[in-house]
C-alpha cells in the first residue's frame, strides 16, 4: 500500500514538472534565417509564427518566386531549432524513464 502511495506521489511530482515544462517551451522563441539572412522568421515554442522580416532588396516582381522559398525555408530552420530546444527540455525531464525510443513529449 505505501508503494502505491509512493508512486502516487511522483506521479503528481512529473505532473507538475511536466507543466512547468509545457509552458517553458511555449515560451521559447526560435529564429530561422535563409538566404544569408535576407529573411528572418521567429516562431514560439508552440510553432507559431511571431515574427518575419524580409531584406527590401528582395522585394522585385521577378523574384516572388526566390522569396516564397527563402520564407518557407526561414520558417523550417527556425521550425527545427523550436524542436530541438523542447527535446532537449523534454530529455532532461524524462532522464532515466523507460520511454521508447522516437517517442514525442509533450503529448
Amino acid at each position: 500500500m505505501r508503494d502505491i502511495m509512493g508512486m502516487m506521489g511522483k506521479v503528481k511530482e512529473m505532473q507538475a514538472k511536466m507543466e512547468k515544462m509545457q509552458a517553458e517551451i511555449a515560451e521559447l522563441q526560435a529564429e530561422g534565417k535563409s538566404g544569408g539572412g535576407l529573411v528572418t522568421v521567429i516562431l514560439n515554442g508552440k510553432g507559431e509564427m511571431q515574427s518575419l522580416k524580409i531584406d527590401p532588396s528582395l522585394f522585385k516582381e521577378d523574384d516572388v518566386e526566390i522569396l516564397e522559398d527563402l520564407i518557407v525555408a526561414a520558417h523550417k530552420d527556425a521550425k527545427d531549432k523550436a524542436e530541438a530546444a523542447a527535446a532537449e527540455k523534454t530529455k532532461a525531464l524524462t532522464a532515466g524513464l523507460p520511454i521508447p525510443p522516437g517517442f514525442k513529449m509533450p503529448f
